[in-house]
């Protein structure tokens, strides 16, 4: 039977087993024995079912902040409020996202009452989307309540440990 050593993180962290740092590098038994090409390929596996798992709890999450907020109106939300408004064709574009879709989680946002527009100071003939105090005020909340998640989750972590987290997280996000 394998020890903990042979299971993945995700399989540690189910089990609430502490995690090791040669697990975290991939240095199980299992892969120190294949090929480099081999041990990057199951890395990448990895992590893609583990970025996966992460959006379906994201996706989960959202939907229990606001059922009929969808995680994309919600991040869409967030930018706005953290740009101090933008336009939509900002959004579209920041996020890669067709023109319509970003009308659609707009509309979403207005029907709810948590974004507005505005005409924008420069130009009266653009309209710049601002989050209402409703927006706000959900925001808050929901930050309040996902940072207190996270804290949770993360609780056994070491200061390094979450340092480097957050360095690979932000590399990752900022590959192109």
């Amino acid at each position: 039977m394998p020890g903990a050593r042979d299971e993945t993180v995700h399989d540690q962290a189910l089990r609430g087993r502490p995690v090791h740092d040669q697990t975290l590098r991939g240095e199980t038994a299992q892969n120190r024995a294949l090929p480099d090409a081999d041990v990057r390929e199951h890395a990448v596996d990895t992590i893609l079912r583990e970025l996966t798992a992460f959006a379906r709890r994201a996706r989960a999450a959202a939907a229990r902040v606001h059922p009929e907020l969808p995680l994309v109106s919600y991040t869409l939300l967030a930018h706005i409020d953290h740009r101090h408004g933008c336009r939509a064709t900002d959004l579209a574009a920041h996020y890669m996202l067709d023109k319509s879709t970003v009308s659609r989680q707009v509309a979403v946002l207005e029907k709810l009452g948590l974004v507005e527009r505005r005409p924008d100071h420069n130009d009266h003939r653009v309209h710049v989307l601002h989050p209402t105090e409703a927006g706000r005020r959900l925001l808050s909340h929901t930050h309040a309540s996902r940072r207190a998640a996270y804290q949770a989750r993360l609780t056994d972590w070491s200061t390094d440990d979450l340092d480097r987290f957050a360095a690979y997280l932000r590399r990752y996000n900022a590959a192109t």
